[in-house]
């Protein structure tokens, strides 16, 4: 039987000293990241800071070099379904087809994550109201804007109901009232789960997290609680990531 990881608190995340190399001068170090149920946590970092390859080792797409990622108390080395269930992933570039209908491809992911055929009606019109998909919902994809097609990706992440939701810069490209929308979704699925977001925007990190945690280098350099805390955001960041050269992480 999968090995689980009971616990009276309400942890859905634990990510033990994940180590991943890439090349040579790039990877991911030492990441440590724990997030219980109503956690918004802003993975800040440059560009190339390790921020999508953390997201990826989280997420199950990438396989750690060493460490230990448990999601919903399941081991993503020893139960890699059971955990992988539990987690809802848009990636950088949202995993779209292009020539399909948005409810027709929202079903076709609900049937890829499992759920149930007697669940599937319910479920779909849960994930089009929750990210206002409603009046495109017979639209083909190729003909959605930017905007519209970010919310479809945040869709299918989120037709499973996991428990832990994975963001890999989801307003990138957006415009400010796109990027309004996509923090209140953001803002509702973090009361009911917990989310990474991963962002370069400190502005969309002070609206939106209740944690923030920097990256640099490959390295989690610091984490802070963003309501309890009395930080100034830009100052901190500025001062993890003008400490050293910028290497070529991803």
């Amino acid at each position: 039987m999968p090995s689980t990881e009971q616990s009276s608190s309400d942890t859905l995340l634990k990510a033990t000293q994940l180590n991943r190399r890439l090349s040579a001068d790039s990877g991911i170090h030492d990441m440590t990241i724990t997030l219980r149920r109503g956690d918004v946590l802003g993975l800040l970092g440059l560009n190339g800071a390790g921020k999508s390859t953390t997201l990826r080792l989280l997420a199950g797409t990438l396989i750690p070099d060493s460490g230990h990622i448990s999601i919903g108390g399941f081991s993503m080395a020893e139960a890699p379904l059971q955990a992988r269930q539990r987690v809802g992933f848009l990636p950088d570039t949202p995993p779209l087809y292009n020539d399909m209908r948005v409810s027709d491809y929202l079903q076709f992911c609900a049937k890829l994550r499992r759920v149930s055929k007697a669940s599937i009606t319910e479920k779909l019109e849960a994930a089009l109201v929750r990210c206002d998909l409603h009046s495109v919902a017979r639209q083909r994809i190729a003909q959605l804007s930017k905007g519209f097609r970010q919310r479809v990706g945040l869709a299918q992440a989120l037709i499973h109901e996991p428990d832990v939701l994975l963001l890999d810069e989801p307003s990138n490209g957006l415009d400010p009232n796109q990027m309004q929308g996509m923090r209140s979704v953001i803002s509702q699925c973090g009361e009911e789960r917990a989310v990474i977001f991963s962002t370069h925007l400190l502005s969309e990190a002070k609206a939106v997290c209740n944690r923030i945690a920097i990256v640099h280098q490959g390295r989690l350099v610091h984490e802070a609680n963003v309501n309890d805390d009395d930080i100034e955001l830009e100052a901190l960041f500025t001062g993890f990531v003008q400490a050293q050269p910028q290497a070529s992480n991803t």
